[in-house]
């Protein structure tokens, strides 16, 4: 949104700000026990299946007899299978209109609070970015969450399978199978993903006794060598609050009204009118992974 200046901020400029965040592939990957220069390159091949420059076969091919000698038991052969509800189901799509984001962080911290994120680890995040020179100032405040992608470059790098998507457009992760190789974090091209590594907050009493709900399952206490410890964690769609038939977290408490939540498969709901709208875009269009989160500029 603009602070003093009513210049409209382009879909690219949008994109850019997300670079900004991305974490140092190279870096991220120094961490993990696993082959660093296999997680680059498959990352970096992942984004050519989804530009049409490498067929999803050919990927496969490519790096199966590594990965079996990366990971052993823990590889998952074969394609990822990806269920497809074929319009009869909800498919969830998330709305956010830029011109109401007032930059409040009340989307943040509700998460955090909803998802009881350990330090370092936010699913939902507000980015900033000052423009201009006084008077000819604009303020842009980005909110992202997990894109939610329909053609995730994090599902086709795991070598475990252990992040998939359900049939109703999330893209999820099974924290049991998960062995935080990393691959997917350098993968995503929106830093949407988080490694866990246990670290706790001290000053808050009880923390460690309950965790939210990983994608609808009730994990209890949190403790060392206990998942979601030492694996990926990121948005969900609030999963467990979808089954109840709730909002995500998030969007319930949007003050300014910015965020919208609904089936897109329903052309009644307001998410597929706004969707339809000329001042809709996603961010990163032009690498194909076509994301369920849809912003109005």
């Amino acid at each position: 949104m603009g602070l003093f200046s009513k210049k409209q901020v382009q879909p690219k400029e949008y994109s850019q700000i997300i670079d900004s965040i991305l974490p140092n592939p190279r870096k991220e990957l120094a961490k993990s026990p696993y082959d660093s220069k296999l997680g680059l390159n498959m990352a970096r091949d992942a984004r050519k299946v989804l530009s049409g420059q490498m067929k999803i076969a050919d990927f496969h091919k490519v790096y199966s007899s590594s990965l079996t000698k990366e990971f052993g038991k823990y590889y998952a052969a074969g394609e990822e299978q990806q269920k497809k509800n074929n319009g009869k189901g909800p498919k969830w799509v998330m709305v956010i209109d830029l011109q109401k984001c007032v930059g409040c962080d009340t989307c943040t911290v509700s998460c955090k609070a909803e998802n009881r994120t350990p330090p370092g680890i936010s699913y939902n995040v507000v980015m900033e970015q000052m423009s201009g020179d006084f008077p000819n100032v604009s303020l842009v405040n980005l909110p992202r969450p997990c894109m939610q992608c329909d053609q995730p470059p994090c599902v086709q790098v795991c070598p475990t399978r252990a992040t998939y998507k359900l049939d109703n457009g999330i893209v999820a992760i099974d924290n049991d199978r998960c062995i935080g190789c990393r691959y997917c974090i350098v993968a995503c091209p929106y830093g949407a993903r988080s490694y866990d590594f246990g670290d706790s907050y001290e000053e808050m009493l009880g923390y460690n006794d309950v965790t939210s709900p990983e994608y609808g399952v009730d994990r209890g206490e949190r403790k060392k060598g206990k998942t979601p410890v030492g694996t990926i964690r990121k948005c969900s769609f609030c999963f467990h609050r979808l089954e109840r038939g709730e909002e995500p977290a998030c969007v319930e408490t949007c003050i300014g009204d910015a965020r919208f939540f609904g089936d897109i498969n329903d052309p009644n709901s307001t998410v597929s009118k706004l969707a339809a709208s000329p001042r809709a875009f996603r961010l990163k269009e032009e690498l194909g992974t076509e994301p369920s989160v849809i912003y109005l500029r």
